[in-house]
């Protein structure tokens, strides 16, 4: 079976930039799952720290509200990996999961850290590129230039080991229902 997970997509990132491209590209996944009857598992991200906009128990924490509502499981996480620490691979186990498709925020943190995670534990990952995002920036590194989706897509789909496909070539590969 193949699912979804949905990761960090809250307030406290959403609200920091202009992520409607992202959000939409993510909302056409989720769709596609739905219609599918595939599980669509949303990771979110809390920490501990008042000062951190995902602060556990806070409005900045809570997932966005225009996809919120798409959720089959949640799953809470405290590190760029959903695996660590969590109940992810007990539900992955409980609904026989075998791939996994990942979109999201923190393209080159929480998206990467869980596709080698998801990797490592025996799972094919599909990376959908162009439906993640990151609120950091070339500024954010000193790499004038740096792309940073383009950067993280490339070193995982060179790893030979996770697929890195665009949603047009997601779409031409799966064949989700609706298309």
């Amino acid at each position: 079976m193949n699912a979804l997970l949905v990761i960090d997509v809250q307030n406290g990132i959403v609200d920091l930039g202009d992520f409607k491209k992202e959000l939409s590209m993510m909302e056409q996944v989720i769709t596609d799952f739905k219609a599918s009857s595939s599980p669509v598992i949303f990771i979110r991200h809390v920490d501990e720290s008042e000062e951190s906009p995902l602060c556990k128990g806070s409005a900045g924490s809570e997932l966005y509200s225009s996809l919120r509502d798409y959720a089959d499981y949640v799953i809470e996480k405290r590190t760029p990996s959903s695996f660590f620490q969590t109940e992810l691979s007990q539900a992955l186990e409980r609904l026989d999961v075998k791939h996994l498709f990942i979109i999201g925020f923190e393209t080159e943190f929480c998206c990467m850290f869980t596709a080698i995670a998801a990797f490592d534990r025996g799972y094919e990952v599909t990376l959908i590129k162009d439906a993640t995002g990151t609120t950091n920036s070339e500024e954010t590194y000193g790499m004038q230039g740096l792309r940073i989706n383009d950067f993280v897509s490339k070193v995982l789909g060179w790893s030979s080991v996770i697929e890195v496909l665009n949603y047009v070539n997601y779409v031409e590969k799966y064949e989700p229902v609706g298309h």
